[in-house]
Formats: C-alpha cells, structure tokens, sequence
C-alpha cells in the first residue's frame, strides 16, 4: 500500500497494528455503546477519555491465563470543551488476566514504542499508585479529604495540599514527606536514589520496589532517556492500582498516550481478571504539523485519445510500484 499521501495519524495506525502483532496481540472489536447499567456504574472512569473491556476475547472471566489484545477505532468520550460525546479515533492494547511484572513491562515498552512511531521526541512519565496510597493513607484523612488531595497532588498544588491537610491536623513532617514526593520529577538516575527517603517507613515498599524493577528494565532496553518518574500522575484510584504512565510528543499541548493497571475496576465489574493497558489518542497527533507536500501528486501521466487502455494501465502500475502517486 502506498502511505505517502495518508495523514500522520492514519501512518501511525499502520505502524502500531504491526507493532502489536508483533508481540502476540490480537485484534479485538469492541462495541461502541455498552449497556447502560455499565456506563451508569463507571462513568467516571469511561468519561475521562479511557476506553476499558471487561472479559477477554471469548467472553470469559480468567485470571490464569493471558490474554493480549489491541483494537482501532473509533470512541466515544466527554468533549472537555461542551461536556457532550463526541467520537474520537483512537488505538491502544490490553493485556487481561494473570498480570506479572514481565507483563507490566512489555505495555510500558510498548507504549514507549508506540510513542517513538509517531516522533522521535517524547517522554513517557511513569508513576506507582501503591507509592501514593501509602503515604496518603498514612496521613489518616476522611475519605472525602483524599479525595480532593489526590486532585491537588495531580495538579501539584502544594499550596492547596499543605492547606487541606493542615485542615485535617496533619502533622508538619508528613506534609513535607507528600509535597517533596510530588515536586520530585525526572530521569531515573534523578529519583530512583531517592525513593527511600520519600517513603512514610524510610525504606522501600513493595510498590517502590516494583517500580525501580520495571523502571531499570525499561532502561536495559535503552528507553532510559527517553522515561521520567512523575509522581503527579495519578489517574483515578478507585479504578487503578499499580503503575500508570501518560506520554506525551514535542509539538502536542496535550497527552497523546496514557495508561495504566486497573484491577480494581475489574473487581468493581465483579471480575477476577488483573488488566492493563494503554490507549493513543490519535485525533491529538492532527495538531503536529502534516508532511507538506509541494504537489497534489507525485506523477502525472498524459494519453491522447487513441492511447492503447491496457498500456497506459501498465504505465501507472509501474509508477504506483515505484511509491508514486499517480494522477491519469
């Protein structure tokens, strides 16, 4: 197929198909419009722009296997600017089942890899939910408090954490512990150091474990320059655990990749499955520049009348093999 006049974003969905089989992934149809006791149950996972699937590809409910799929579609997500549906085009992979840390590696790597199709120049963020619930948990606020913190620790408004926590006699040494947590961001070199020092017990939880393991494999791979730690990513925590990850491209304002683990959504859908996955917002890479083309075509071919219909076929077939786009 001849791709040279094809949009950035229908280039991009060519390359990650390929890319996703590459690794086992199966192509999966999703529905567009689930029933409504399902909407009406998670909306707030399904409106902030992530797209989820409950069982794998026949139907079942299984946390003894894996399965690995990945779809391109279109969506149905909240506009941020009128609050009403809107159908967006979008291509992302889930891995549903019995989750290991190889696992959770192969989508960030993936993920990495998806970023790096579309643009040399990106960054994927990374953060661990189980290092948040910790110190969060250890600071002993009502549950509509942590609520509102974990908005402020996604905006890393330290202003507004140090208030509502002061708000709840949260005592001084916890509330430098939280801020100095969100404020640090960077290269693994720059934060892996220090994670035992941001944790409530002064040593390594099984969480910052966990991440320090996939973080230094993703290096090995050679993604490390390329991975920043940011602790502000946050998602929402009653439908994720684990780690989660956002990416982002030079030129683009906003997100074009985010993801994460999400079992607790699994079991609030009544399912024993672990699941992770990412989705790439393709309608966003409509605002990188498109390749400029200094013509409509590549090639023109001009035939007289009494031109012979099977030459002048071979003639453009020859042209089209060569990569041309032909115009007769």
């Amino acid at each position: 197929m001849n791709i040279k006049g094809l949009k950035k974003y229908e280039k991009a969905v060519f390359a990650l198909r390929s890319l996703y089989k590459e690794y086992g992934y199966l192509r999966y149809k999703m529905s567009k419009f689930e029933e409504y006791d399902l909407y009406a149950g998670n909306k707030d996972f399904l409106v902030s722009d992530n797209v989820i699937t409950s069982t794998d590809t026949n139907g079942k409910d299984d946390n003894k296997n894996l399965e690995k799929v990945f779809y391109d579609e279109n969506v149905y997500r909240v506009s941020k600017g009128t609050r009403s549906f809107k159908e967006f085009t979008q291509i992302g992979l889930e891995c549903i089942g019995k989750i290991d840390d190889y696992s959770v590696f192969e989508v960030l790597m993936l993920a990495a890899r998806s970023l790096e199709t579309i643009s040399a120049d990106y960054v994927l963020d990374i953060s661990h939910l189980g290092i948040i619930s910790d110190i969060v948990s250890s600071l002993n606020v009502p549950s509509a408090a942590e609520k509102r913190l974990i908005h402020f620790i996604g905006e890393k408004n330290a202003h507004e954490i140090t208030s509502l926590l002061e708000e709840n006699d949260v005592p001084d040494n916890k509330i430098k512990l939280l801020k100095s947590l969100i404020t640090t961001y960077g290269s693994p070199e720059k934060v892996l150091p220090k994670l035992s020092a941001l944790m409530p017990s002064g040593k390594l939880s099984k969480s910052a474990i966990q991440l320090e393991y996939i973080v230094n494999a993703l290096k090995a791979c050679g993604y490390g320059k390329k991975i920043r730690i940011d602790f502000s990513v946050v998602n929402d925590m009653s439908y994720y655990n684990g780690i989660v990850f956002k990416g982002f491209i030079n030129g683009v304002s906003e997100g074009v990749l985010s993801g994460g683990q999400y079992d607790n959504l699994m079991k609030k859908m009544g399912r024993k499955s672990a699941a992770i996955g990412f989705a790439v917002y393709l309608d966003n890479l409509e605002r990188l520049g498109e390749d400029e083309n200094e013509f409509d075509v590549d090639s023109v071919v001009l035939y007289n009348s009494d031109k012979d219909i099977f030459s002048l076929y071979s003639a453009v077939s020859q042209l089209i093999k060569q990569g041309d786009s032909v115009n007769v």
